[in-house]
């Protein structure tokens, strides 16, 4: 029973290393949008975090996004202290976390739409709360710079963007709900492949 048991997780293990390094890779490709600063940039790396949720459940997601951004540190580094990597790693699970949990309640075509459509909802409302009390302002004190700046960087690209709450709400609330709309539509287009392999 013990050596079954310790076969699953090292399946388990060797399932979630798999994705996370995947998720890692594919952080590399960033596209620019035109309503958002130059710092905001859309990767696709939390798909492979979305199918390792459904497929090995919620936890499994949330590792993936930890690994992933752990593995980006370790080899890419970082150019923003750290806080680039912790706003992906909170937004990130999020979405993942919330969408799986669902699917795992509800294990429908039915259940993973409405997990993806609430996570997405979920990770949108993270990631501006988190901006707005936590990540701008302390990677504007780390780096000696005021949060008007980032303000400045937004409103020259989006002339809805007039002050910090403006711009949580015309940069940062669209562009976690694009995100979170590209990520869910390629995870219906590929977990279906995708997942035999991940259930073996």
């Amino acid at each position: 029973m013990l050596a079954i048991r310790e076969r699953l997780n090292t399946r388990m293990l060797t399932k979630i290393s798999v994705l996370s390094v995947l998720s890692f890779l594919i952080m590399y490709i960033e596209v620019p949008l035109w309503f958002t600063p130059e710092f905001l940039k859309i990767d696709l790396s939390d798909i492979p975090a979305l199918i390792g949720a459904f497929a090995l459940g919620p936890m499994a997601g949330v590792m993936i996004e930890f690994v992933k951004n752990i593995l980006h540190l370790v080899i890419k580094g970082t150019s923003t202290m750290g806080v680039g990597e912790l706003a992906n790693f909170l937004v990130g699970s999020a979405l993942v976390y919330t969408a799986g949990y669902i699917y795992f309640k509800n294990k429908t075509f039915k259940g993973a739409i409405l997990g993806m459509v609430i996570g997405t909802v979920m990770m949108t409302l993270i990631a501006s709360l988190s901006n707005y009390y936590f990540l701008i302002p302390f990677y504007a004190k780390l780096f000696g710079a005021p949060v008007d700046a980032f303000v400045e960087m937004g409103a020259k690209v989006n002339k809805f963007v007039a002050d910090y709450k403006t711009f949580i709400l015309f940069a940062i609330v669209p562009f976690n709900l694009l995100k979170g709309v590209i990520v869910s539509l390629a995870t219906i287009l590929l977990y279906k492949r995708i997942s035999p392999i991940l259930h073996r």
